[in-house]
């Protein structure tokens, strides 16, 4: 946003204009509003009969004054030009032609909505951080929503939202209420979406846009990502690539069911339409509530794919994920090496293994609680919080002691959203479970989900986790599960079902609101078996994320790859496991891509194999500062080439990281030309350095030697990955 925005507000000026019915004068009052970030402008316009239209979307001009003359050069059809169809937030049955932002049903059971400009302002939070708010409002009924825009200066990144609140006699029904409505003009749009399934998250398919509506949503109710996740590009004119092309980036707020429509009108412009689903969800406004919408997240650049990731990236650790520039933990988990099956004796082992294979911290798995139905599998025990007896005779408090005295920190796995029903939580509050009364229960994984929209599921939810920091003060982290999507939706607790989904959205973040405000700074994942439901509104509670199940290194590399677009390295947690037939080195390189952790057997390593571990983690504790915090190069796309390569280094182009990966096995592939590198100092000399070398072997690179910044961006160094060398990492340092 341009800092010398002046605040305007005229209101009293039009108003005037049209009680003296000088038409003529109200029409050349037109107010163009900029919200400029250092590269990117969204422009507003505000016509003599007040409608609020976006006229520009792109790259920001240097003088702010001609952007009142973008329209004049659009030469389109004269005979469409007169309604909303450019809105800044569509409306319904009023003037417009296309999908609306907003659809309500006044008091009366008219279903017209007409929004008109009244004022608007902007305030600055710093000198990076500005929010522009628009205040809109209905000629004919007491009917008002604020658009807010609040942008990112130096990230080029924008969060859009709107509140929605009426003053009429009755209440209003709120048929979509969306958060965001842009408008682009390119000659060509191309989508890349995303898709999945248990353990094939993030499958990209990029399509050109066709005329019509494209809708990408979920339905489930609950985080659990299954099949769609809430992020997706748009790219201008022609596909963009990791390094040029204009792209926008665009992702919705919100952990439960989102929906995002891309429509391509009459005239080739795209309107995009994003927020919250209305799916189910007529939600009822009284007479002065306020209804704010979830934001919508979106930035843009016109120098590729690459480009506008760092930018996201850059924004998501300063102003959005829990902690995003602080540290955190590696660690050891149990799942498979034990699953259900381990006593108190066993944890003790495992406990001295993660000392002796020197990551940070032990993460006890499911199975460690309930006990009139134990958790000895997935059908029995979820909602009885209390520590298995036969198990842990010691409780939990005997797993941190132990942890203590091995000098390694002890986390603990919940999954409190849930229930099965084989559970005394089941029997004793069965009106806390979401299903239907008159029908018969339908199980996700043996379970059902507990109703947040019910306070006192709330009370409960978080006192599993209050109980156990109040139990055990060292407990230092939280693998948060969710595996059941909402089957049979009904809230026993809700007198009007139509805000079930909402509601319970709501019930989880006055869950989490509290928990962190208690516990502002304990480490947590968000995990789920359909890649962890990530999002940015769930990251403010959250410090990682689970990509997916599925940890053989081989998908890892295309899973995290994808996720790497939209979501920085320190979010991404990545475990060493037994997945897959490649070699440790190969699983231990591909999981160094993010926030390391192991769920192996450690004691099952072979001497050669464990040291490899050893050492490989100690590179990792020298390397994670870049790989967190630095700035991310894609190198070489693994689906389109036969090896995969992604690079990080440091804000002062100093120190780095490159990664290197066989992705096809056929005979002779490998890197048979040279990898450009990015983001080096061209002036500066780097030395290369192959690391994580498996005991025995020897490098075939001379780390010797040196070269210019200039020489690895323009020529490339060639890593010498092929069949027998898979995995390469190379650390890359400024000669001095």
């Amino acid at each position: 946003m341009n800092n010398n925005q002046p605040i305007i507000n005229s209101k009293t000026l039009i108003a005037l204009a049209f009680a003296l019915g000088l038409t003529n004068l109200a029409r050349a009052q037109n107010i163009t509003i900029p919200v400029e970030t250092k590269n990117n402008a969204l422009v507003l316009q505000v016509d003599g009969k007040k409608d609020v239209g976006t006229i520009y979307l792109g790259k920001k001009l240097n003088d702010a004054a001609a952007y009142a003359q973008i329209p004049s050069v659009y030469k389109q059809t004269a005979d469409y030009t007169d309604n909303t169809s450019n809105s800044a937030y569509s409306t319904s049955g009023s003037r417009g032609y296309f999908e609306p932002a907003i659809t309500v049903t006044h008091a009366d059971d008219n279903n017209s909505l007409d929004l008109r400009y009244v004022s608007h302002k902007v305030t600055k939070t710093d000198n990076n951080v500005s929010l522009l708010s628009v205040v809109l409002k209905d000629p004919a009924y007491n009917f008002e929503v604020t658009l807010y825009y609040k942008s990112y200066f130096n990230e080029d990144v924008v969060e859009q939202w709107s509140s929605i609140k009426h003053s009429e006699k009755g209440n209003v029904v709120l048929q979509k209420f969306a958060s965001a409505n842009l408008y682009l003009k390119a000659a060509k749009y191309y989508l890349t979406q995303y898709h999945g399934d248990w353990a094939k998250e993030m499958q990209p398919e990029e399509s050109l846009i066709t005329h019509g509506i494209k809708t990408l949503d979920t339905k489930l109710g609950t985080r659990a990502n299954l099949f769609q996740p809430s992020v997706f590009m748009v790219s201008l004119d022609k596909p963009a690539t990791e390094d040029e092309g204009t792209v926008l980036y665009g992702s919705v707020e919100w952990s439960g069911n989102f929906r995002t429509d891309l429509e391509l009108d009459n005239q080739d412009n795209l309107r995009i339409i994003a927020g919250a689903n209305n799916y189910a969800s007529a939600y009822t406004l009284k007479p002065n509530e306020v209804f704010t919408t979830p934001a919508f997240l979106y930035t843009m650049s016109d120098k590729g794919k690459g480009d506008a990731s760092r930018k996201l990236q850059h924004w998501a650790r300063n102003y959005r994920i829990l902690d995003g520039n602080g540290n955190r933990l590696t660690l050891l988990n149990n799942w498979e090496a034990t699953y259900f099956d381990f006593e108190e004796q066993k944890l003790f082992e495992l406990i001295k293994d993660t000392k002796k294979l020197g990551v940070d911290m032990f993460l006890l798995d499911d199975g460690w609680f309930a006990n009139k139905y134990p958790r000895n599998g997935d059908n029995a025990g979820l909602g009885d919080w209390q520590e298995n007896k036969k198990k842990l005779p010691n409780g939990v408090s005997s797993l941190v002691k132990e942890a203590t005295n091995n000098g390694v920190k002890f986390g603990i796995w919940l999954e409190p959203e849930m229930v099965n029903p084989k559970s005394e939580l089941y029997e004793k509050h069965p009106s806390w479970v979401i299903k239907q009364p008159k029908r018969a229960e339908h199980y996700f994984r043996n379970q059902l989900v507990l109703d947040l929209a019910n306070p006192e599921v709330q009370n409960f939810v978080f006192s599993i986790v209050d109980d156990l920091f109040t139990k055990n003060p060292e407990l230092a982290y939280i693998k948060w599960d969710c595996n059941a999507v909402i089957f049979n939706a009904y809230s026993a607790h809700l007198k009007n079902q139509s805000h079930f989904y909402i509601e319970y959205m709501r019930g989880l973040y006055k869950v989490l609101e509290r928990i962190r405000a208690k516990y502002p700074k304990v480490p947590m994942m968000l995990c789920s078996g359909g890649g962890g439901r990530v999002d940015y509104a769930a990251l403010k509670y959250f410090t990682e994320f689970w990509p997916s199940d599925n940890t053989d290194p081989l998908e890892r590399i295309f899973i995290q790859w994808e996720y790497s677009y939209f979501y920085p390295a320190i979010t991404s947690s990545n475990h060493v496991t037994d997945w897959g037939k490649q070699p440790i080195k190969f699983r231990v390189d591909v999981a160094m891509m993010g926030k390391l952790g192991f769920d192996i057997v450690v004691s099952k390593l072979s001497g050669d194999e464990l040291k490899f571990c050893q050492n490989a983690i100690k590179n990792y504790n020298q390397l994670k500062d870049v790989i967190w915090h630095g700035e991310q190069y894609r190198l070489a796309d693994p689906r389109k080439n036969s090896v995969a390569a992604i690079m990080y280094i440091d804000e002062v182009k100093s120190n780095g990281v490159m990664f290197n990966y066989l992705v096809n096995n056929r005979y002779d592939e490998g890197s048979k030309l040279p990898i450009k590198l990015k983001g080096l100092d061209a002036a500066k000399r780097y030395t290369l350095k192959e690391i994580n070398l498996y005991p025995g072997s020897n490098s075939s690179l001379d780390a010797t030697k040196t070269y210019s910044g200039e020489f690895l961006m323009t020529i490339g160094y060639n890593p010498d990955v092929k069949a027998g060398r898979n995995s390469v990492v190379l650390q890359i340092n400024e000669a001095k």
